[in-house]
């Protein structure tokens, strides 16, 4: 049986100050403190809590074209520990792998990072977090997206303020919106600083069509689409001249070599990171893109990122705790996981324990965090 944990969630109630200094404190310690038990810092912004911040300030610390150019940005996964708190040493140690191989941005807490599980204040403190400890390494991307277009401001301005270098935004869901109230939504954030428009209607269940883009882009601030609808659609908004990554890992090679995409915002480079390096980088290579084929299926046969967490925890990489209401895939799926390391080989995937198969027992299932 699946074991189920429940914790508190966490009160933010100190002031901001305290928050950057233990940001810092948590830093600064990462490479020495492997193994430690991490506290949330006591502060941050709550939902009463604003961070205004002028477009001008923001646009002189980012450079859009350096954004524009990210060939490859890891949707990266949120590691927890056993009671469902934010697993930071577990986080750094996987970032830190990122960089090594090469990758060239992180994208925090989006759907694979399980920004929809976290509260607004774990949200931007994680966002705080990876800019302070990587971002002179790498670029930051930071989800602040939203159905509701005063939650999606109000994260926006906090993310640009702890240093975000963009912001992706999702079009509302849900309660979906009309075409012009979907330019209205963009138009709010896309006063505050440089934007990534988000395209996956298999989420939101609502497309955002090209006359909405091509109206947004219009604006100096937008930086450009992660679209998930289909290589045709990347034709034309590049030979429009808008920048599209791709966010699906299986059309990414042919949409960055054939259809014009500038690089993938990808959910399997948590897992080979060198390998999407080299399928991003270098030239077109059909037998790479058709060895990868395997686990890009394997990681996509249920919602992101149910598969990406039970690998990253047979790997060793992370602890297998899980925030519901995802759960880890069932025994049969996980051994096809270790079956598809020993193909491709070990050395190809992030950490250095043997991949093994785990029990239902060894997983912690967290219902209240």
């Amino acid at each position: 049986m699946l074991k189920n944990h429940c914790s508190c969630s966490m009160s933010i109630t100190e002031p901001t100050s305290v928050f950057f200094r233990s940001l810092a404190r948590t830093c600064s310690k990462r490479k020495d403190a492997k193994n430690t038990y991490w506290k949330p810092p006591q502060a941050s912004a709550g939902n009463d809590f604003h961070f205004p911040i002028s477009s001008s300030v923001v646009k002189n610390r980012t450079s859009m074209e350096g954004i524009r150019s990210l060939r490859l940005i890891t949707a990266v996964k949120t590691p927890y520990l056993p009671n469902g708190q934010f697993d930071l040493d577990s986080y750094d140690n996987l970032v830190d792998m990122q960089i090594a191989k090469g990758i060239e941005g992180i994208l925090v807490a989006g759907s694979t990072g399980e920004g929809q599980l976290m509260t607004w204040s774990e949200q931007i403190m994680l966002i705080a977090h990876t800019v302070n400890c990587f971002g002179d390494k790498v670029k930051v991307v930071g989800n602040a997206g939203s159905n509701c277009t005063s939650e999606a401001i109000k994260a926006t301005e906090r993310g640009f303020a702890v240093g975000m270098n963009a912001a992706l935004h999702i079009n509302p869901y849900y309660g979906k919106t009309s075409l012009d109230g979907l330019v209205a939504h963009y138009n709010s954030v896309l006063s505050i600083g440089p934007i990534i428009v988000y395209n996956i209607p298999t989420r939101t269940n609502q497309d955002i069509p090209p006359s909405v883009v091509q109206t947004l882009a219009q604006s100096p601030n937008l930086v450009g689409v992660k679209e998930c609808v289909g290589t045709e659609r990347i034709k034309q908004y590049t030979d429009e001249g808008i920048v599209v990554w791709t966010g699906i890992d299986k059309m990414s090679h042919d949409a960055r070599w054939d259809f014009g995409a500038v690089g993938v915002q990808s959910v399997a480079s948590n897992l080979v990171p060198g390998l999407m390096r080299k399928l991003m980088f270098e030239n077109k290579d059909v037998t790479l893109n058709s060895k990868l084929i395997p686990l890009f299926d394997w990681l996509s046969q249920e919602p992101v990122p149910i598969a990406l967490n039970t690998a990253l925890a047979q790997l060793g990489v992370i602890k297998p705790v899980f925030r519901l209401p995802h759960v880890p895939l069932p025994v049969d799926k996980r051994i096809e996981f270790i079956n598809l390391v020993k193909q491709m080989g070990r050395e190809h995937f992030v950490g250095e324990k043997d991949a093994q198969v785990l029990d239902d027992d060894d997983f912690i299932i967290v219902g209240k965090y």
